[in-house]
């Protein structure tokens, strides 16, 4: 039995989690930065700087959660995605409390993207930790990134990715946040446009645009801010702009299916945990998707991959 820690400092959620090998539990702390009301997000200052302040609290809570254990290493998220220009000011807060912790207790430290991290907690989430020595498709659709990769083993990050689809402009993360602060919604709007969502008793064509594969979102937030102008009820806008993504993700699975038929389909990331997307996908494809916990940012993923890199095989 080994313990292992994860800590993830994204751009808007500060975590830390530990993953038992022996029993594959996880137990994880987390909490969101402040952001003002009206804000739609942080700049890379203040979002470190809210990390330097919550992510001392989080791992106090979290050790005291886990009394008189032993550490056999540490991963840390340092980078938004596998790429060697992925870079993002908030990750080092994470990454020098993980140095401090491996210096101090001479521990191994294995660094990931915060992208490897969300795929590695969907499976654990699904179910499916046995896919993590294997060949699969991952989409990853988040307030940053809305990309579906093609994922393979790789001895040094333990996901190799490559992207197969992206969007071309704002990412549908970005879109349901910028309608939901036109809605009057709090950030990170989400779970608050989606319980809006279900209220809604008018549906609208969809339109999705698609240039060789990649999508583009920007549209929706014009659309959006066209019903809301004509007078169209906050819970109808809010159906429109889930319908919109939901197509999009609909779109861009065909798409990899098509491609790469056969390999299993891993859906991660915050927009994914959306109970209207999540059920139409889940119906029509299948594949294997996280509770909202692990959907939205933790550190959870990121405390197996440690544990994978040091020679945890899952079967």
């Amino acid at each position: 039995m080994s313990y292992y820690l994860g800590i993830d400092t994204s751009n808007y959620t500060t975590s830390a989690a530990v993953f038992d090998s022996g029993t594959g539990k996880v137990v994880h702390r987390k909490k969101l930065l402040p952001v003002a009301e009206g804000s739609l997000g942080l700049k890379q200052s203040d979002a470190v700087f809210a990390h330097v302040k919550q992510l001392p609290q989080i791992l106090e809570e979290l050790f005291f959660a886990l009394p008189s254990i032993s550490l056999a290493a540490v991963g840390v998220s340092t980078r938004p995605r596998n790429a060697a220009d992925s870079y993002m000011p908030c990750f080092l807060t994470g990454k020098l409390a993980a140095s401090a912790i491996c210096s101090a207790n001479r521990l191994p430290l294995y660094e990931f993207s915060h992208q490897c991290g969300h795929i590695a907690a969907a499976l654990y989430s699904a179910g499916k930790l046995d896919l993590m020595q294997k060949e699969f498709i991952a989409f990853h659709f988040s307030g940053g990134t809305t990309e579906c990769v093609h994922v393979a083993p790789d001895k040094q990050t333990v996901f190799g990715t490559e992207i197969l689809y992206h969007s071309l402009d704002l990412k549908c993360g970005q879109a349901i946040d910028r309608v939901g602060g036109m809605l009057g919604l709090p950030f990170p709007a989400g779970k608050e446009l989606d319980r809006l969502s279900l209220q809604a008793d008018k549906r609208f064509p969809v339109k999705v645009t698609f240039k060789d594969g990649n999508c583009c979102v920007s549209g929706l937030q014009n659309q959006c801010e066209k019903l809301l102008h004509q007078g169209e009820s906050r819970e109808n806008i809010a159906r429109f702009c889930i319908d919109s993504v939901c197509r999009i993700v609909e779109e861009m699975t065909r798409n990899v299916i098509a491609d790469y038929p056969g390999l299993p389909l891993i859906f991660s990331g915050g927009v994914m945990s959306n109970s209207i997307i999540s059920k139409k996908i889940a119906k029509e494809f299948g594949g294997f998707f996280a509770a909202p916990e692990f959907s939205a940012d933790n550190a959870a993923g990121t405390a197996i991959l440690a544990a994978v890199r040091d020679g945890v095989h899952f079967e």
